[in-house]
């Protein structure tokens, strides 16, 4: 020992001696002088004895030392020395502190201290990685760095040891048994010093203690010392929350400000020691201190201030506050609810943030809604919730609107087992409510709000109330929902379909079945497999399920003998809502639509193919029917009155087809001989001749129609289970049908399920291929033959008949009908069926001889002809067109199918077609004709070619169903490349986005917004400037003539015209065409614009004095104004793509920083050469006095409000461009305001005239005008002076202050009043407090009032 006391003192009095020497470099303290001097500590401590260190005082007394110069030296070691020995000198520092007799005053000082805090961070910073087992305590040795080995062993620490050998060694001598030391120490020197008297050590002590947790874990990970160093920087943190140390309130505010940053990390051991702390150690200090206990309070509040914007850290501090929060009372809680709700009307990220809290705090604090609470207290925090929810599902920003609709559905989900819950959820949300502003309202809109995510979580959100509440849709929120199954994006069509279906399932009213069945299977044929999987799932569940249910009555097995009586007594027995419950045959009744058939079909189609569909169904739908015709009878009504229930014998015939075995053919007997029966009994004419010729028995006629329909599905269905006839049953069926073919007095659609039938039980009875064939081409000559021969006679009876009289002429009395007419018309039918006929069986059978029929259909088409060649030919002086149009349009029709089979037909008749269908004036034929050419162009795509110019006429025809098929065929053949691009084609297509019909308006804006923007992204940009000019049918610019159309070709597909109709129809095309631009295009249609038109029209190019010339003039201005061709200046906030792209990375940030930087350049440089043309074109315009001067100004006005920083330097430099600018947008100001007021007057003029006047007023009614006319005078004055102040302050307010460098204010203050300074408030004439008007700037309100 007392060599030990000797060593310390020499060596100190060796630095004391160097420092004395200027000239001399004071050395660190060794090793062995800490070794020394730690020993002589620690047996101190140990043994609690003050003997030893009272005599290394005395020592140093002795050789007039102070305890000052020993920590002096210890504190240098600290600063300066390798990292184990300042680590040491700090554990001998603070083991000094806590001897025995210690002068800790003098010992004690804020350098010392901060020196000692340091060390313990150098300590613990730059540890080697990877390596956290060799810092263990349980391995009881040193750490031996590898890559220090080679450069020789540790040193023996000489007393004059070299500092960078140390630096050398400091890895290799590190012992993490010396920090825990430092630790436990440094909390056992908490009890002796108070800090209250050093803020600034205490701060620096809780920001050091505050980093061992963040970075240590780096280095030991989750393991045992890790743990162990926690919880010493948990104990030295309570230490300091003692009030020794100074206010509690403000240590333990910087306490939890250094913890935030750790509490918001994603670091799971490093936020859970945090949270950990904040919620058990500092709550149980704040039960007994009021000053930590707020501190707490405020730290959610400070957290959500510092919450980062990107989801997942987000995510993880709205956790992190909530775990805080729920360890809060009651009455705190309430606190941060109101704050948060507050946090609603803040920035884009607090509102984000709050929408995030407002979930948690509904869905884990007790009883949000009030539920437990008195009928005076029923208003709760809760509710206040869901109502700022809802509001922000209208945010301006999308990424909260999308989030708000999240949480939303998944509160209404959280709410789904609790009865009360629902009933005050759907009182608060207003679901059902179809009022403006209700809760259908906004989710109409943000189901086609323009961002996807926000469509995507309004659907979910539409799912989830549906299976909570059930009914109550409003139909535009049922069609929102369809239209959305329709969306380009995939997860949209997903959940559109999950939302529709869930309505379909909780409440199958005929609206939503109607709806659901128009949307979901026609996603059968998605390009996206598994929404055709999913289609086909609930197809199965909400279509086949429910009927195999409905069919609740039981057929016999195949094989036996049909009862009709015992099926009728079963059904007799029960009640007939529980046979037919009301939906399902509202749903078998929709099947049958004729735009949800062609869907279904290939959804039984496909299920079929993968055998799901259950034989149930079958023998369902079969007993649907038995049911239905069993209690009509017993209602004792006509059988012949009788129909199925609509869709019954359709479904029957698609499942059919993969479900033979459970159809039974005494059912299908049964049906066919009541059908046939009732067709034999009566003589089934077309419904179009019967109409025409006598107008009478509807109701039959109506009856017929539907019983065909139905024989029509029967024989489809009987064609289905052909193999599984009996042969002699199919046999005589076969003789049945082409009996009834013969006769050729069918309706029409009955012809092509005869000889389909007919063609299956052939290859059915055939024993190959071969004797099939042969079979069908025997009874195919049959009937052509016979066919030939009606219609021959036909063609003659119309020619004997042509001099006479008419061949529709009705009998004079007009209460019997004529024989003579009567025998006509049949034999007209008769000619009707069998053309309709020849056309079904050159479909089955191409390779039939026609060289009979061609002529007969050649003779009906050109009747009435004035060619030479055609008068050579008998009895065509009249029309056929005119007195059997029937006949003529099915001539056209069977034509086309032969043609189809035979190209060289195809060659010689293709043009008549053309002729034919611009010269029609029977929509039915053209809308035929048009699906002929459609077929054509697929089996003969260069005949066809040069005539599509003439198809497109159709998009423009009179009747709705013409133009919309037309565009629906021409649309499959673009894009099956069977039609390019190219000429007129697409800009005729434009015309159908503004059609008149809604229908085919969808289908435009779908074709144009969907699947063009993907297949021919540059089409709208390349035919933007065409379109504008072919729209206005102008032909005033050298450039774009057009004469090679004629001028009434151009004209019908024109919106020639400026009034307010046309322009907004044109402009209508103008921003879809806008919409499907990329930046750069928009950009360069801009240039495009002022090239092509404006610098046309200022160069003379362009007619300005021709009224087309002035219409694309005034639309070029509108469309540089609109916001479709305007690129935003920044790309949003992170909170706008905070939810809607989550996925994207440093690299898209870098990328859309660069295309900013690229865009604004471009933007720049391209007014730079607008403004000139716009000053040339305004000269011009002024020096012919054109009305299109108004126009102009108004364009640049805005042009200038929006790149007024990017003139800046135009302006400055032409100051005289700048003065006129100036004038002329000053003096246009306030001719526009002096109109607007008088208008004004005038209008109150008009208002005034008719107000019942007073009593008074009357009995001086000599004084009324003159008061009158003084009234008006003052008003226009007011008008005038009101109209120069506006028109002087918003020319200023645009170009004046470019002049002074003043750059252009952000978007959310545009709105906000600004205030005037102190210099000008004398002159500005206002007496309001600027206290008023801060108060009005503060305000703000994010909500949006309309999406466009």
């Amino acid at each position: 020992m007392e060599e030990a006391i000797a060593r310390i003192v020499t060596e100190l009095e060796d630095i004391r001696h160097f420092h004395n020497s200027t000239n001399s470099e004071v050395p660190p303290i060794s090793d062995s002088f800490l070794s020394d001097l730690q020993t002589l500590l620690d047996d101190t401590l140990s043994a609690d004895d003050s003997e030893p260190i009272d005599r290394l005082y005395e020592e140093l007394s002795s050789k007039s030392l102070s305890p000052s110069n020993l920590v002096s030296s210890i504190a240098s070691a600290m600063d300066s020395g390798p990292t184990h020995l300042s680590l040491s000198a700090s554990n001998v520092y603070l083991s000094l502190l806590l001897s025995p007799n210690s002068p800790v005053f003098t010992l004690f000082t804020p350098m010392a201290f901060l020196s000692l805090l340091r060390s313990i961070r150098r300590s613990i910073k730059n540890r080697p990685i990877g390596q956290p087992a060799s810092f263990e305590l349980s391995q009881g040795h040193h750490v031996a760095a590898k890559r220090k080995k080679s450069r020789g062993a540790r040193g023996s620490g000489s007393k004059n040891g070299s500092y960078n050998e140390d630096c050398e060694r400091e890895e290799s001598e590190f012992d993490v048994r010396v920090l825990f030391s430092v630790l436990e120490r440094l909390q056992a020197v908490m009890r002796l010093i108070h800090l209250d008297r050093f803020p600034d050590s205490l701060k620096s002590l809780i920001q050091t203690v505050a980093k061992i947790p963040v970075i240590t874990f780096e280095v030991f990970g989750n393991s045992g010392t890790y743990n162990q160093l926690i919880n010493f920087c948990s104990l030295i943190l309570l230490e300091v929350l003692r009030p020794e140390h100074g206010d509690q309130a403000n240590t333990a505010a910087e306490v939890l400000k250094s913890l935030s940053s750790m509490i918001l990390q994603h670091k799971s051991n490093v936020r859970t020691f945090a949270l950990g702390f904040v919620t058990h150690q500092m709550m149980d200090v704040a039960k007994g201190s009021n000053g930590v206990r707020k501190a707490i309070v405020n730290l959610p509040k400070y957290l959500a201030q510092k919450a980062p914007e990107k989801s997942e850290p987000r995510a993880l501090a709205v956790e992190s506050i909530m775990k805080i929060i729920h360890v809060m009372e009651f009455q705190d809680q309430n606190v941060f609810v109101e704050y948060v709700l507050k946090m609603t009307q803040g920035k884009a990220n607090l509102r984000l943030l709050a929408v995030d809290l407002i979930l948690m705090l509904v869905t884990t604090l007790k009883d949000p809604l009030g539920l437990n609470l008195e009928k005076e207290m029923k208003y709760s925090w809760g509710m206040k919730c869901i109502q700022t929810l809802i509001q922000r599902c209208s945010d301006v920003i999308a990424g909260i609107r999308a989030r708000a609709l999240l949480n939303l559905s998944q509160l209404v989900g959280f709410w789904s087992g609790d009865e009360n819950g629902q009933a005050v959820l759907k009182e608060v949300m207003g679901f059902g409510n179809a009022g403006e502003g209700g809760l259908d309202d906004l989710l109409r809109n943000r189901c086609m709000d323009e961002k996807a995510a926000v469509r995507k979580a309004a659907l979910l959100l539409v799912a989830k109330l549906t299976a909570l509440f059930g009914s109550g849709f409003d139909g535009s929120l049922l069609k929102a929902m369809g239209m959305a199954c329709s969306d380009p994006l995939v997860s949209i069509r997903k959940a559109a379909i999950s939302a529709i279906s869930e309505a379909f399932r909780q409440c199958p009213d005929e609206s939503v079945t109607t709806e659901w069945l128009h949307s979901v299977p026609r996603l059968i044929s998605d390009d996206e497999s598994s929404i055709q999987e999913e289609c086909e799932n609930l197809f199965l569940e909400l279509v086949l399920d429910r009927i195999t249910k409905a069919g609740t009555v039981s057929l016999p097995k195949c094989g036996s003998k049909f009862n009709y009586s015992n099926v009728k007594e079963n059904i007799l027995e029960k009640d007939d809502e529980m046979l037919f419950p009301e939906d399902i045959l509202g749903l078998l009744k929709e099947i049958c639509n004729g735009e949800v058939t062609p869907w279904v079909k290939k959804i039984c189609t496909s299920l079929g193919k993968k055998k799901r569909l259950k034989q149930k169904v079958a023998v369902a739908l079969q007993s649907i029917i038995q049911t239905s015709e069993s209690l009509w009878m017993s209602q004792s009504m006509a059988i012949e009155k009788w129909t199925a229930p609509p869709g019954a014998w359709f479904l029957l015939s698609e499942v059919s087809a993969y479900l033979a075995k459970a159809v039974n053919w005494d059912f299908l007997h049964h049906h066919w001989q009541l059908l046939d029966r009732d067709s034999m009994e009566r003589e089934v004419q077309s419904p179009l001749t019967q109409e025409d010729i006598y107008k009478e028995e509807d109701s039959t006629e109506s009856n017929s129609v539907a019983w065909a329909g139905d024989r029509v599905f029967l024989l489809q269905t009987i064609s289905n289970v052909a193999v599984e006839l009996p042969p002699e049953a199919a046999a005589d069926l076969a003789h049945n049908l082409l009996k009834r073919l013969q006769e050729f007095n069918m309706h029409s659609t009955e012809v092509n399920a005869h000889v389909k039938a007919l063609r299956t039980l052939c290859k059915r009875k055939a024993g190959n291929l071969e004797e099939a064939d042969g079979l069908v081409m025997k009874w195919v000559q049959q009937l052509l033959s016979k066919a030939s021969q009606i219609l021959e006679s036909c063609i003659s009876e119309d020619s004997k008949a042509n001099g006479k009289c008419s061949l529709f002429t009705p009998p004079i009395s007009g209460s019997k009908k004529s024989k003579k007419a009567k025998a006509m018309s049949s034999s007209l039918s008769r000619a009707v069926t069998a053309v309709y006929t020849i056309g079904s069986l050159v479909i089955i059978c191409p390779s039939a001889d026609m060289n009979t029929i061609i002529p007969l259909l050649h003779t009906v088409i050109t009747s009435g002809n004035s060619d030479p060649k055609v008068k050579k030919l008998p009895g065509l002086q009249v029309s056929l067109k005119e007195t059997a149009p029937l006949l003529y349009v099915h001539a056209w029709l069977t034509l086309g199918k032969i043609c189809l089979a035979d190209e060289k037909l195809a060659k010689r008749y293709i043009p008549l077609f053309v002729q034919e269908l611009e010269k029609s004036d029977c929509a039915s034929l053209r809308n035929n004709l048009v699906l002929t050419m459609a077929d054509f162009c697929i089996r003969y795509t260069a005949l066809v070619d040069c005539y599509i110019t003439k198809i497109t006429k159709s998009l423009c025809d009179q009747c709705e169903l013409v133009r919309r098929q037309t565009f629906i065929l021409l649309s499959r053949l673009l894009q099956r490349d069977y039609v390019k691009w190219r000429g007129v084609l697409f800009l005729r297509f434009l015309l159908s986005l503004v059609d008149e019909s809604e229908k085919i308006r969808q289908l435009a804006d779908f074709l144009f917004g969907n699947i063009l923007k993907v297949k021919a992204p540059l089409l709208a940009y390349n035919s933007f400037i065409e379109a504008i000019f072919v729209l206005n049918d102008c032909h005033a610019h050298n450039g774009h003539s057009d004469s090679h159309r004629s001028h009434s070709e151009n004209k019908l597909f024109s919106i020639r015209g400026n009034d307010e109709k046309s322009r907004s129809k044109r402009m209508c095309i103008y921003v879809s065409l806008l919409k499907q631009m990329a930046p750069e295009h928009l950009l360069a249609t801009f240039a495009k614009l002022c090239a092509e038109i404006l610098a046309a029209a200022s160069d003379g190019v362009l007619d300005i004095t021709d009224v087309t010339g002035q219409s694309v003039l005034q639309d070029t201005f509108q469309i540089l104004v609109c916001k479709e061709i305007r690129l935003p200046t920044n790309c949003g906030s992170p909170s706008e793509s905070a939810d809607v792209d989550e996925e994207g990375d440093s690299g898209t940030s870098a990328t859309a920083a660069r295309g900013r930087a690229v865009t604004q350049a471009l933007r720049k440089s391209l007014v730079h050469n607008t403004i000139p043309i716009f000053v040339e074109l305004k000269r011009l315009l002024e020096s012919k006095n054109s009305p299109l001067i108004g126009s102009l100004m108004e364009c640049l006005r805005v042009l200038l409000k929006d790149y007024k920083n990017d003139i800046d330097e135009i302006l400055v430099a032409d100051r005289q461009l700048q003065k006129e600018l100036m004038y002329d947008m000053q003096k246009y100001e306030k001719e526009k305001a002096k109109s607007t007021a008088a208008e004004v007057v005038a209008s109150g003029k008009r208002t005034s005239s008719f107000d019942s006047p007073d009593v008074s007023k009357i009995a001086s009614g000599k004084h009324v005008p003159d008061e009158f006319a003084g009234k008006v005078q003052d008003e226009s004055k007011l008008a005038s002076a009101m109209a120069d102040a506006t028109a002087e302050a918003m020319a200023r307010s645009v170009l004046k202050e470019v002049s002074k460098g003043k750059s252009t204010p952000p978007l959310s203050a545009l709105s906000v009043p600004k205030l005037k300074t102190d210099q000008r408030r004398g002159n500005s004439g206002s007496d309001r407090p600027l206290h008023v008007l801060e108060s009005l700037r503060k305000r703000q309100n994010f909500d949006s009032d309309g999406e466009n």
